[in-house]
């Protein structure tokens, strides 16, 4: 049944456009739903900052399909509806003894949505979230349901699974677990100005299985929030790298409260409840945020922050937090962090959306001897050849996308405009 209109997104910057909004109870209604639509657009759980589901097209929801998860653990796999938000996966994985290698700062998006898009968390040996999928199930556009996996497709998986919804309607998708082990999470603040160099930064960096920096480009990092694995790395002492141990909860974002975010007590706890920044049954912020993301070669994250440092004064008026991340390496063809160890640099701006692309070309131009890619869902200003130039794979995605969608049935004008129709 359509709904009315897809509404905006999350943090309401973003306007879906006029509709109607499709929500299938079935693979077969869906399947039914493609096979007659000219064009239709996949919707995930609005999370996204870019136009990278924003149609003049009607869309197409998942959220009432079966929220399925099948967790096998013989092969240390789970099969789980596209719909399916990580959170509640981990908790079902976590019950069988089995967890998720990676989670995003947000348990609440969708493992289709977040897949298809380049989402990622954080940590020297963690690939970005869709790296984990071994199998998917596709609508293509003539309503066909397309099984596709690691094993028996390894000359185009690696392009089919980050794929911005460009090739069909992602209905399942199979996920490699690993044995769950308990984590433990620690932040520490006010690290010295001169601890910004690259040497420094890989060592905060890689001092736990998933470490976020946080900072408000004022020549120093505010907040390390690391998270353990409690069987394999030594807890963090209370003086570390002329920074200390925080004494109560803190929000990534000044002022706010720590309510919402995950045990930072050093606690030993089950990883879904550590490796994401934010606790899954409550809202993590208003919304009231736009993001932009950029991936630079990680041994080049000092250099690539310091290029940046001069702008700080027009950032920080803008600036609610600075983040940065590492990613590892995959071979993924439309990931960020194709064939390349990452650090990315992450910004939540304030709802200022016109000072906000005004500023972003400047950002940019300072990071361009880096090569930047940026996160597909989120917001830049990099001109379409800028960003086609990083992706070697990306005349095989092309090729795909005229094997699998020759009529274009899931464009849109976000996808064509940086990819080409």
């Amino acid at each position: 049944m359509p709904l009315e209109a897809p509404g905006s997104s999350w943090s309401g910057t973003v306007d879906y456009g006029p509709g109607p909004l499709h929500a299938p109870t079935g693979v077969d209604e869906l399947r039914a739903l493609v096979a007659r639509s000219p064009r239709l657009r996949a919707l995930g759980t609005r999370h996204s900052f870019s136009q990278i589901a924003a149609s003049d097209a009607p869309l197409v929801t998942l959220a009432q399909m079966p929220a399925e998860i099948d967790v096998d653990t013989a092969t240390r796999t789970v099969r789980v509806g596209a719909g399916v938000r990580y959170g509640e996966l981990a908790v079902a994985a976590h019950a069988r003894g089995l967890a998720l290698s990676a989670m995003g700062s947000l348990p609440h998006i969708s493992v289709g949505g977040a897949s298809a898009t380049g989402t990622h968390g954080s940590g020297d040996r963690a690939r970005c979230l869709a790296s984990a999928v071994r199998a998917i199930d596709l609508v293509t556009a003539d309503g066909d349901l397309l099984h596709l996996s690691r094993a028996q497709d390894p000359e185009i998986f690696d392009g089919a699974v980050l794929a911005l919804g460009a090739l069909g309607v992602v209905t399942h998708l199979t996920l490699d677990l690993v044995p769950a082990a308990p984590m433990r999470q620690s932040v520490h603040l006010d690290f010295p100005a001169e601890r910004t160099t690259t040497a420094d930064l890989l060592a905060m960096l890689g001092a736990g299985t998933s470490v976020s920096l946080f900072h408000h480009w004022d020549g120093r990092i505010a907040q390390a929030w690391v998270k353990q694995d409690v069987q394999s790395e030594a807890e963090l002492p209370a003086q570390w790298l002329g920074a200390h141990r925080a004494e109560r909860p803190v929000h990534p974002l000044p002022g706010m409260p720590a309510d919402f975010c995950t045990d930072q007590s050093g606690a030993p706890g089950p990883a879904h409840e550590r490796l994401p920044h934010f606790r899954l049954e409550f809202t993590p912020s208003s919304g009231e945020e736009i993001q932009s993301e950029y991936f630079v070669p990680r041994e080049q994250i000092g250099e690539a922050l310091a290029a940046v440092m001069p702008l700080g004064e027009k950032i920080r008026p803008l600036l609610h937090a600075s983040e940065v991340r590492t990613v590892a390496a995959d071979e993924l063809w439309l990931s960020p962090a194709h064939r390349r160890d990452s650090a990315c640099v992450h910004f939540t701006w304030k709802r200022r959306a016109a000072e906000v692309a005004a500023l972003l070309p400047e950002i940019e131009e300072r990071l361009a001897p880096f090569s930047p890619r940026p996160h597909w869902g989120k917001v830049f200003t990099l001109a379409p050849e800028q960003v086609r130039a990083q992706y070697p794979r990306l005349e095989d995605f092309r090729a795909l996308r005229d094997r699998l969608d020759p009529g274009r049935t899931f464009a849109n004008a976000y996808v064509d405009r940086l990819l080409g129709a």
